[in-house]
C-alpha cells in the first residue's frame, strides 16, 4: 500500500464518476428503460471496482474498470440509445474512466520515477 499513494485519487476520480454515472438516469430524467438499467448497473460496478481497488489494489481491478470504460463506450450503439443526453454521458465517462483506468495501470507497472537505479 505505502508505494500506491500517488495512485489513489485516480480510484477516487473513479469513484464520482460512477456515481455520476449511477445518478444520471435521475439526474437527467432519461426515459429508454435499457440506457437507465446500464446506466445503473456499469455506474454500480465502476463503484464497486473503485472501491475494491481504494482498499487493496490488484492488477485485475483496473483490467476489469478498462473493460466496463469501453462497454460505456460502445453502449449507445449496442443498445440503441434514442436520447442524445444519456450517449454523451456514457461516451464522456466511458472515455475518462478508460484513460484514468490505463493511465494507473501505466503508473503502477511502468512509471520508474522514484525508484532507485
Amino acid at each position: 500500500m505505502t508505494g500506491r499513494n500517488r495512485e489513489y485519487p485516480l480510484d477516487l476520480y473513479k469513484l464520482g464518476l460512477g456515481l455520476f454515472v449511477f445518478l444520471s438516469p435521475w439526474l437527467f430524467s432519461l426515459s429508454y428503460s435499457p440506457a437507465r438499467i446500464d446506466s445503473a448497473i456499469s455506474g454500480a460496478v465502476v463503484m464497486a471496482l473503485s472501491s475494491a481497488a481504494l482498499i487493496a489494489f490488484s492488477d485485475w481491478e483496473e483490467w476489469a474498470t478498462l473493460a466496463v470504460g469501453a462497454w460505456l463506450v460502445a453502449a449507445p450503439w449496442i443498445l440503441a440509445f434514442p436520447h442524445a443526453a444519456a450517449m454523451k454521458i456514457h461516451i464522456g465517462v466511458g472515455l475518462v474512466v478508460t484513460y484514468l483506468a490505463g493511465l494507473e495501470l501505466w503508473l503502477a507497472h511502468y512509471d520508474n520515477r522514484g525508484k532507485s537505479v
